[in-house]
Formats: structure tokens, C-alpha cells, sequence
């Protein structure tokens, strides 16, 4: 995938996916899922969507033992300078 995907029907589905992967404890495909949401939520300027993603970034990562990484997606979704309104 070279862009992320714009179009409602896809970035659900990549969500689906990301869920799915998240519940069963494979959070390194989650985690590709994820970030590809917040990427098209980005390219929406999505606001609410991109805090979302960003949240759900951060839990994958926490499970998986990565604190740094997990803070910053934390960081990203509780700051409002960093995100577009």
C-alpha cells in the first residue's frame, strides 16, 4: 500500500481488521491496521478518528511491552497542538 486509504468502506475495513488482530493478541498486525487508520485519518483531518487510532496505537503497544512508543501515540492523542481540529 503505498497511500492510506481515504474512502470510508476501506478504512473500516482496515479497522475491522486491526480489531480483530487486537483481540487476538496479534498486536503486530494490529498494529500495521491501526496505523493505517491513522493515516487516513490524518489525510481526512479526522480529529476525533485520529485520537482514536492514536489511543488504540498506544494500547497495542503497551501490550506488547513498548512504553516509549506507547507514551508517545498516548502523547499524540491527548495533545491538540499536534493534531489538526
Amino acid at each position: 500500500m503505498n497511500r492510506p486509504p481515504t474512502d470510508i468502506v476501506t478504512l473500516r475495513v482496515a479497522h475491522c481488521r486491526a480489531e480483530h488482530a487486537a483481540n487476538g493478541e496479534q498486536y503486530h498486525l494490529a498494529v500495521l491496521h491501526y496505523r493505517i487508520c491513522l493515516e487516513a485519518a490524518e489525510r481526512r483531518e479526522d480529529c476525533q478518528a485520529m485520537r482514536f487510532f492514536a489511543l488504540r496505537l498506544s494500547d497495542c503497544y503497551r501490550q506488547m511491552g513498548l512504553m516509549d512508543k506507547a507514551r508517545q501515540f498516548r502523547d499524540l492523542a491527548d495533545c491538540d497542538t499536534g493534531l489538526i481540529s
